[in-house]
This record gives structure tokens, C-alpha cells and sequence, in this order.
């Protein structure tokens, strides 16, 4: 008999992937969908369309995570194996913007994720991925940063995420659910946002070499991430939820980046010249600005034996062409105008 999972955000890039990869597993795979008033299944309706990814083992529920008692209702009526929380208000920079709504979303939504699961575990055992972010470390005080790192958060998203972390572990050694936190640095594909800063400049750069816009506007370009591919780390969910005993785990490449560095990378790969085409806009900087991510996986290495398999120069290019082609097919339709 397969695996039934849960994911919440099965439509964003995560959840797209890890979809991807539960179903190439033999998993039935269950997915939470906000009812919006457009269709928000762009990155997983060719998991529909293929005859060979197995679509009809996959099945979407509208609901919302900061709806408690209908979270728990669907839960216990699907009686999953496996839960991964990936849903959120997910932007930091909005987050600024919508703090309230960030942390009822982000915060509060692994809360009832927790309880609807705690609820399930009293019938039947479930096991839980709650989505913690490198974004927790915030004005860091240690290089690199492990799973014994403080959390010294940044910003309403940030907070929400520490809030959202400590609950997992409580209900971990309260209730004896079998919880763990992914602690994901910076993860990247050609399904990320675009208001996300590495897509928003592989979706620029790529326009502007196409002639469909002539200035990318960026904010702080002195940041340092540790960027890796989404694709490898939904992987690293799978294994924790396999591993013989809960524990918290950072992903990361052990490498760290400036935004200028990636953005040149980009640019060069496109033969164009940022100091032609980027501009430096005060609106894209954050209130509070965290200037260095860099994660030590060595934990997850050893016990779950992942290790990245995509370097960040791969990752651009895997990025660039999927918005080349993007900017193409958008180029044909501004010149049959």
C-alpha cells in the first residue's frame, strides 16, 4: 500500500518539486490550494498532463492555513503518513508590510499544522516537515551557521519562522509527534517568484536581452546568501521524514554569495553589461537587512547522507534559459501586436 502525503503550498516552487518527487516515489500526494478567484496550479499542471507522472494519485483541497478547525478536519479525514508544511507568507520584504497577516499565515499556520497532527497522532502515527528558514539566524553571530546556532530574527517573516520552529520542537517533546524543522537556506529554480531576488534578475536580465525592458532596479547588492536548488533541497525533506528519529536539520551549499556576484554571473552568461542596464532603488532595501547567510550542512551529511549536487553557476543557467524562453515566447506576442 503507497504512502499518502500532505504538503501545504503544493503550488510554490517547493511543493511543485517535492510533489514531484513523492509521486515519482509511489506516494499518493494530497496538496492544500488557496481558493483564489484565478487558477494558481501553474507549477504543478503538468503533473496532470503527463500520463507517466502518475496524476492520478495527486489531489488538490481548498482551504487555508490560518483556518484551524478546517485544517484538522481535512487532516483527520485524510489520515496522512506524512505532513510537510511549506505553506506561508513567504517574502520577507512584505512581510515587513503585512506583520500581522505574515505571522497568523506563517506562525500560526504551522501551529494548527501541529495540532491537526497531534490530533491524527492519537488515532494513527503521522510524521511532520515544518519549513524553518535560514532567515531565522537574522543579525548572525557565529559563520558558519549550524543547528546550535542563536536565531537572532530580522523581520515580522523571520519571527514567525522562530515562533513556528519552537513549536515543532515543543510538540515534539510534549506530544510525542514525530516532528522535525528543515532549516533551508536560500533555494532557488526557475519556478521561483519573481519578486524573489534571483528570479526577478534572471527574468530581467533575460527581457533586457531581448529589448523588452532597458533597467533592472535593485535594492541591497552587498547581501551574502548561501544559494542552492530547490530540487535538491525538497530531497532533503523527504530524508528527514525517513530518518529513524526527529531532529532539526540545516540545508545549505556551504558557499556564500553577494547579490552583485549573482547578478554578474547572469549578466555574463546574457554577454550584457549591468553597469548599462541595473540601477540601485531605496524601495527594494529592507528595514532591517540581514547582510550574511552561510549554512553547514555537516549534520544532515552525515545522518541523512545529502549532499547539493547542483553548483550556483549550474543553477543560473538552468534559470537563464527557462526566462529566455520566457522572454521569446513574450517578445512573439509583443511583435503580432
Amino acid at each position: 500500500m503507497s504512502k499518502r502525503a500532505f504538503i501545504t503550498g503544493i503550488t510554490g516552487q517547493d511543493g511543485s518539486y517535492l510533489a514531484e518527487l513523492l509521486l515519482e516515489k509511489g506516494y499518493e500526494v494530497h496538496g492544500l490550494v488557496r481558493r483564489a478567484s484565478t487558477f494558481t496550479t501553474g507549477r504543478i499542471n503538468h503533473l496532470y498532463r503527463d500520463p507517466h507522472s502518475a496524476g492520478t494519485r495527486l489531489f488538490l483541497h481548498y482551504g487555508d492555513l490560518t483556518d484551524g478547525q478546517s485544517l484538522t478536519n481535512l487532516i483527520l479525514d485524510l489520515e496522512p503518513d506524512e505532513i510537510y508544511n511549506l505553506g506561508a507568507q513567504s517574502h520577507v520584504r512584505v512581510s515587513f508590510d503585512q506583520p500581522v497577516y505574515t505571522f497568523h499565515a506563517t506562525g500560526g499556520g504551522a501551529l494548527n499544522v501541529l495540532e491537526a497532527a497531534r490530533q491524527l497522532n492519537k488515532r494513527r502515527t503521522t510524521k511532520v516537515y515544518q519549513a524553518s528558514s535560514s532567515e531565522m539566524y537574522g543579525d548572525v553571530i557565529e559563520t558558519p551557521q549550524t543547528e546550535k546556532t542563536p536565531f537572532r530574527p530580522q523581520s515580522p517573516y523571520a519571527c514567525a519562522k522562530v515562533f513556528a520552529f519552537h513549536q515543532t520542537v515543543n510538540y515534539r517533546e510534549s506530544y510525542d509527534l514525530f516532528a522535525v524543522n528543515g532549516i533551508l537556506f536560500n533555494h532557488e529554480s526557475p519556478r521561483r517568484g519573481e519578486t524573489f531576488v534571483t528570479r526577478k534578475i534572471t527574468r530581467g536580465a533575460t527581457r533586457i536581452k531581448l529589448g523588452l525592458q532597458d533597467k533592472l532596479y535593485m535594492g541591497n547588492m552587498e547581501a551574502k546568501r548561501d544559494w542552492g536548488y530547490a530540487k535538491d533541497y525538497v530531497d532533503a525533506m523527504w530524508r528527514m521524514l525517513q530518518h529513524h528519529e526527529p531532529d532539526d536539520f540545516v540545508i545549505a551549499t556551504g558557499e556564500t554569495h553577494t547579490v552583485q556576484s549573482f547578478l554578474d554571473m547572469v549578466f555574463r552568461q546574457l554577454e550584457l553589461d549591468p553597469a548599462e542596464h541595473v540601477a540601485i532603488d531605496k524601495r527594494y532595501f529592507r528595514p532591517a537587512e540581514v547582510n550574511l547567510l552561510l549554512g553547514d550542512a555537516g549534520k544532515a551529511r552525515d545522518l541523512l547522507g545529502w549532499v547539493p549536487s547542483t553548483s550556483l553557476t549550474e543553477l543560473a543557467r538552468l534559470m537563464v534559459d527557462h526566462d529566455l524562453e520566457l522572454a521569446q515566447q513574450e517578445a512573439v506576442v509583443a511583435g503580432n501586436r
